[in-house]
């Protein structure tokens, strides 16, 4: 297949070694403006709207010249009065064509003071843009009496109520959250939240408030289940290993009695624990359960007065947070906290996305109908909003300040005028009218009083 265009003409040859091609558009230079399609147009319109000012003080320049001819050659006096026309027309004229160049460049190229306005003031007019806006739109009053005005608090209840934008704030609260969640390593966090639980844990005291705890429990038969469940396991294991037992009985007889008197021994201690046991689950006034009353009674007693039990407790808790096994568990709670978190984040119908938007949705009706809620809102609002413009008013300026000082001096002056100087080729115009009446009427009153 040949090389061909896509229109179906020849596809260009290859450039000749030595021959020139044609430049790469370079970028925009730092500061430098890109004029849309918009900007070129509106550059278009300038340019027709100085031809027309140009062609005007053209038209009057004439008129002057033939008006000054026809004077001078008997043509009456309405060629004087025609003449201090077009001649004031072109003085205002010129005046006007001179004041709007000298915004944007030098006229004729001339070093005139005060002329190039735009570029050699650029800064300047940056700074004072920036202190103009920091002094009339970001003072305290005029923000507070703005956002008084805005009455944010009954705008935004009302916004809430409507469960359409209580989902959607809802929706991007748990993308939020998502993204928290994912921008969080997990190392750091689960250092933080073992060393947080373990710091908490060590300096409370938690002894008095177990053998509150405990002393409640034994007062209400708590504690009568697990007696249950711990006497229902001892009589399963003991049914299933009765020979365990038994040997273990015989294992500890002295070596000089005869086997069958040890075999006779275990079978009768297996026997009498099981019927212990059998009977402790089966009779719930059995005196073995009273035993474990009054123990968990006074134990509970210790616990709260007994510096000692105290003491105990509170040694064997510093010991178990420094075992290995507890700080991994205590670190990857955060692991399933987070896993917990997001997938509830997901879930539309989580229990937390719903309880979120029932929220919103009741702060919403509450806001919209509730002036002193509102007033509330709206003060911290103003406050933060306050805050903000009264400390950081430099910092918010600077962006003004900084950008225009970035911007490159000929291409600001080309957008400039790009934006506003067909209104300022109206000037010229204006003033070349307004001056030609104005040199007519002098020219009158003059004649009136015989000069």
């Amino acid at each position: 297949m040949d090389d061909r265009t896509r229109d179906g003409g020849a596809a260009p040859p290859p450039p000749r070694a030595g021959a020139a091609t044609a430049p790469t558009p370079a970028p925009p230079a730092r500061g430098a403006f890109v004029f849309s399609a918009a900007d070129e147009e509106r550059r278009r319109g300038v340019r027709r709207m100085k031809t027309t000012a140009t062609g005007l003080l053209l038209l009057v320049a004439v008129v002057y010249v033939l008006a000054t001819w026809a004077r001078h050659a008997g043509a009456g006096g309405w060629a004087g009065y025609v003449a201090a026309a077009a001649e004031a027309g072109m003085v205002g004229a010129l005046a006007d064509w001179f004041a709007v160049t000298a915004l944007f460049r030098r006229p004729l190229g001339l070093p005139i003071p005060h002329t190039a306005i735009i570029p050699t003031k650029k800064d300047q007019l940056g700074i004072s843009l920036g202190e103009f806006v920091g002094e009339n739109f970001l003072s305290s009053d005029v923000v507070k009496a703005r956002l008084h005005a805005l009455g944010i608090g009954g705008r935004l209840g009302t916004w809430l109520a409507e469960p359409a934008h209580a989902d959607r704030v809802t929706a991007e609260l748990a993308t939020a959250l998502r993204g928290a969640l994912t921008v969080l390593r997990d190392s750091d966090v689960q250092a933080i939240v073992g060393e947080a639980i373990t710091r908490s844990a060590e300096t409370a005291e938690i002894a008095s408030g177990m053998g509150k705890t405990l002393e409640r429990v034994v007062a209400d038969g708590g504690h009568h289940r697990a007696v249950d469940l711990v006497c229902a396991k001892v009589h399963d294991w003991l049914v299933t290993h009765g020979e365990s037992v038994m040997d273990a009985v015989q294992g500890g007889a002295p070596g000089w009695t005869p086997r069958f008197v040890d075999r006779k021994v275990g079978d009768r201690v297996y026997k009498e624990l099981l019927r212990f046991v059998t009977e402790m689950r089966d009779m719930p006034q059995h005196p073995a359960r009273a035993a474990v009353d009054r123990f968990l009674t006074d134990f509970a007693a210790d616990l709260q007065s007994d510096t000692e039990t105290q003491a105990r407790i509170e040694r064997l808790k510093s010991e178990l947070l420094a075992r290995g096994e507890v700080q991994e568990v205590i670190a990857s709670a955060w692991s399933a906290i987070r896993s917990m978190i997001i997938s509830a984040a997901e879930d539309e119908q989580s229990e937390l996305r719903l309880r979120v938007r029932s929220s919103l949705m009741s702060l919403g009706a509450r806001l919209a109908t509730d002036g002193r809620l509102q007033g509330k809102v709206e003060g911290w609002i103003e406050g933060a909003v306050v805050y903000v413009v009264t400390n950081y008013r430099t910092e918010i300026t600077s962006l003004i300040t900084d950008t225009v000082a970035g911007w490159d001096a000929e291409h600001t002056s080309r957008k400039i005028e790009a934006h506003i100087g067909r209104d300022l080729q109206f000037i010229r115009i204006n003033g070349t009218v307004v001056g030609a009446l104005a040199g007519l009427l002098i020219y009158t009153v003059s004649r009136a009083f015989g000069a």
